[in-house]
């Protein structure tokens, strides 16, 4: 349990979280994670479907889910007077699905148009391309929607399978942020928790320690070509990765003066957008930098990326380029924590993966007092271009 106290907001955000993700899953049942994440709105053992949608959607909440490669989340937001009403529904649909029949078949078919639209979305398909690049055959390279055959396969056995091996109650986190005493949220956790059956797992996630770098140029019916170029990353126990977190943000943060959209939008005007990012896992990581640009410039645009990369390299900045740049990094950082919403699943992640939430301070203080020189060695071994992945999606020839 970890909560967050804020008077001035009417707004709660609450979430719970497991340590269950898509690289659990196998290639038989590929997909299944996220399939249980739909299912969990199609009935518990007290609810239908229509109240559990309607439970929240009443009263002018929102209540939704995610899953990505390491954690599935049910969560909610709505007013702090009915805080207790969403407790009792995340609850419900986590611990209590029924996984009627007639709603898997339903649900089945609207994942798949979930795989078409997703599919149709260049980004997203890029995204996914690259992933299984980095890191081919391993469960962290497959895609978390799954499979047209594997979806097409599971019945209600299968997702009590995959739970009974996977959920693990000590790897449970519920998080809450919003103008809610903290006894208040004892209170309520012991009420609707209490009785939760405690469940240990013995799975064990397969580590990933066979990177080699790759590269790829695949066919697609778009009109620009996109590429992605990265490579695996720190994980998330990596004390360095605060610091790589400081040096992506220079490179192709989101800031409109990062290194990448300085030299390839407002100098050459190759790109729309441009960007650059650092995913850490338990015991891996994701480091990417994508874009989209004319068929026609796209081998410039790359010999651009790697430009930058190497003037990372070979570049010590300045000190006062490297001051402005910490202070625009602990700036956009602090920002972010305004969020509520994200917060509350920034604390509930960190509390599973670090078994804390680390504070603005810890973090800033590994940027502050970090030298030119550590950037640079940093960058050395992580923009080394012959260490690099490199996807090329380019148009279909008809």
């Amino acid at each position: 349990m970890i909560h967050n106290r804020v008077t001035t907001s009417k707004i709660v955000h609450c979430g719970i979280m497991l340590d269950v993700g898509s690289r659990d899953e196998t290639y038989a049942n590929q997909g299944i994670a996220h399939f249980w994440e739909h299912m969990a709105f199609k009935g518990t053992r007290k609810r239908k479907s229509f109240h559990i949608l309607n439970r929240l959607e009443t009263v002018g909440g929102e209540l939704n889910a995610f899953t990505d490669k390491e954690k599935i989340c049910f969560f909610a937001a709505l007013r702090d007077e009915y805080f207790e009403r969403a407790l009792d529904l995340l609850m419900d649909i986590t611990f209590h699905s029924v996984f009627p029949k007639n709603q898997i078949e339903r649900e089945r078919n609207v994942i798949l148009e979930e795989m078409s639209m997703y599919f149709d979305d260049p980004d997203g398909a890029l995204q996914d391309e690259f992933d299984a690049l980095l890191f081919g055959r391993h469960s962290m390279g497959m895609n978390i929607l799954g499979r047209a055959d594997s979806v097409r396969s599971f019945n209600k056995k299968h997702f009590q399978d995959f739970i009974a091996q996977h959920l693990d109650t000590q790897r449970i986190v519920i998080s809450v942020v919003g103008n809610i005493e903290w006894e208040k949220v004892i209170e309520l956790a012991e009420k609707y928790f209490s009785r939760i059956s405690k469940v240990v797992s013995s799975s064990k996630r397969k580590k990933f320690n066979t990177y080699k770098p790759q590269s790829k140029i695949i066919q697609r019916p778009v009109k620009q070509a996109r590429c992605a170029i990265g490579r695996v990353a720190f994980g998330i126990h990596d004390d360095r990765r605060s610091l790589f977190y400081f040096l992506n943000n220079i490179l192709g943060g989101p800031g409109m003066n990062s290194r990448l959209n300085m030299e390839l939008r407002e100098k050459r005007g190759f790109v729309y957008s441009i960007g650059s990012q650092f995913v850490p896992f338990s015991d891996t990581g994701i480091f990417a930098i994508s874009f989209g640009t004319e068929p026609t410039q796209i081998n410039k645009a790359v010999s651009l990326v790697n430009k930058e990369m190497k003037r990372l390299v070979d570049e010590p900045m300045g000190t006062r380029q490297l001051a402005t740049a910490k202070e625009q990094f602990m700036g956009q950082v602090a920002m972010g924590e305004e969020n509520n919403g994200g917060f509350m699943m920034m604390m509930a992640r960190s509390i599973l993966d670090l078994g804390k939430v680390p504070s603005l301070d810890d973090l800033f203080k590994h940027v502050k007092n970090a030298s030119a020189k550590d950037v640079q060695n940093l960058a050395s071994e992580m923009l080394d271009s012959e260490k690099m992945s490199l996807l090329i999606m380019e148009p279909k020839v008809r």
